[in-house]
């Protein structure tokens, strides 16, 4: 292996849930995820590309909520507007983040029913 390796691509994400078939339900029918399959404790959806692992919780993890998943949205008013209508509550609507050099950065942060904290981030063009 070469002494440079880094590790740049996600493969996947686990989330630990407390019911599992309430966040299925979330994930594919609030967020619109592909739902690829659930095996028994855990359910994996599509993240175009990056695998997603919704599980129960299994020894130290139990109870626990530490990760944030931030999915990119071309445009995050329009995304949060369609996430509202579906049910999803905002702690924090889209805003301004940071203003890049090329871009303006933007998001928008909530959370499924397990008090995960999720997000939708836009990198938006400078007007």
């Amino acid at each position: 292996m070469p002494k440079n390796f880094l590790l740049s691509t996600i493969g996947q994400i686990a989330l630990t849930v407390q019911k599992l078939e309430r966040a299925v339900e979330f994930y594919r029918d609030k967020l619109g995820l592909k739902h690829l399959f659930t095996v028994p404790n855990m359910a994996f959806f599509d993240c175009d590309g990056v695998r997603l692992m919704l599980g129960l919780p299994e020894g130290m993890a139990a109870g626990k909520n530490n990760s944030v998943i931030y999915f990119k949205v071309a445009d995050i008013h329009q995304a949060a507007e369609m996430l509202t209508k579906r049910g999803v509550k905002f702690e924090s609507k889209p805003h301004l983040i940071a203003k890049m050099e090329t871009h303006d950065l933007w998001m928008g942060f909530f959370r499924d029913p397990d008090n995960n904290l999720l997000s939708i981030m836009s990198e938006m063009p400078k007007q």
